[in-house]
């Protein structure tokens, strides 16, 4: 969806987008937060018939998300994603404090076992995978890292001596610890010393350093040519900075390893829904089949709650919650 027109439907629109655009930046929010953020509040705007948010209120709130919920049948967390990029244009733009959304539809809450694949299942895919692709998906299964934080990495953020990777920035903007597995060693040596002839190769060509978190670029004007914050995975190929419009070096895309993943799926003849968040669903149920507790797992994770781990413990139980059938009798 694009941004309206200033001189087809007035300058109210594409001025508070970018008021928005500027209260997200100020806190430091994610690129993918923002984009998110736009998109519904674009889509509450047009559903209103380009009315400003300064003119509603939370019945025009209310409308827009039961709607979701009732004619467009979205998950519970695609409408709170809804709400939260609504509340955040109301509390942080405008300065309004909506009253309590009390006649809003909620979407119905699903639960949803995870898709995990067998340890014989995730080798049978590893067979199908070769170069960067297998690399990045044995990080995933072998670390339990989120595919974006495995893009993310920076080359300071692998600690060899202690077999340990620091996940940087992950899920609720939290730092984490988790393992890095001695498998992955050697080739991880090999994809540094490509990173090291990539890196100068930008420096001898005057590409400018690599983007940086938050305010660091200004705090460490060198950080970003430094091979320490270079990509682990960086791109082939130099990519405008959406935000900064400079030219540089981003990180590989994630498409790229979602589709080389979904191709080795379909290879190793798996039928299962498979993606690259299953190689952390697979690596938190094999740790748990392995007899580690819950708590170390939940960790590795970076999960806020254990009730979130606990989801993966149906497979620690045979199927009918460890019940033998009485055909197996």
């Amino acid at each position: 969806m694009t941004a309206p027109d200033a001189n087809k439907h007035g300058v109210h629109a594409p001025r508070l987008l970018d008021e928005v655009k500027a209260r997200i930046r100020a806190k430091h929010y994610s690129l993918r937060t923002e984009q998110a953020y736009i998109q519904w509040i674009k889509r509450f705007i047009y559903f209103h018939n380009k009315r400003h948010p300064k003119d509603m209120g939370a019945v025009d709130v209310e409308r827009f998300l039961s709607s979701l919920a009732i004619d467009n049948h979205v998950s519970a967390s695609t409408q709170n994603q809804a709400l939260a990029a609504l509340l955040f244009l109301y509390r942080e733009v405008l300065n309004v404090d909506l009253p309590w959304l009390d006649g809003l539809t909620r979407a119905k809450q699903r639960e949803r076992v995870p898709v995990v694949l067998s340890q014989d299942e995730v080798r049978h895919v590893f067979q199908h995978l070769e170069g960067i692709h297998l690399l990045m998906a044995q990080l995933l299964y072998g670390s339990g890292m989120r595919l974006m934080e495995c893009l993310r990495l920076r080359i300071k953020d692998i600690d060899f001596s202690r077999r340990e990777i620091t996940v940087r920035e992950g899920k609720g903007g939290k730092d984490r610890i988790t393992m890095l597995p001695d498998a992955l060693i050697a080739p991880l040596h090999v994809q540094f010393e490509r990173c090291r002839m990539i890196h100068e190769q930008d420096r001898n060509t005057g590409v400018p350093g690599v983007m940086l978190p938050d305010a660091l670029a200004r705090k460490y004007p060198d950080a970003a040519t430094s091979f320490g914050w270079f990509w682990v995975f960086p791109a082939a190929e130099l990519s405008i900075d959406p935000r900064s419009g400079i030219r540089r070096r981003h990180h590989t895309h994630e498409q790229a390893l979602q589709r080389a993943i979904k191709r080795a799926v379909a290879a190793a003849s798996i039928y299962k829904p498979a993606s690259t968040h299953t190689l952390r669903h697979s690596f938190a149920t094999h740790l748990l089949e392995g007899g580690y507790d819950i708590r170390t797992v939940q960790e590795l994770l970076g999960h806020a709650d254990v009730k979130t781990t606990m989801i993966y413990t149906h497979v620690l139980n045979r199927g009918g919650r460890g019940v033998i059938s009485p055909l197996d009798r």
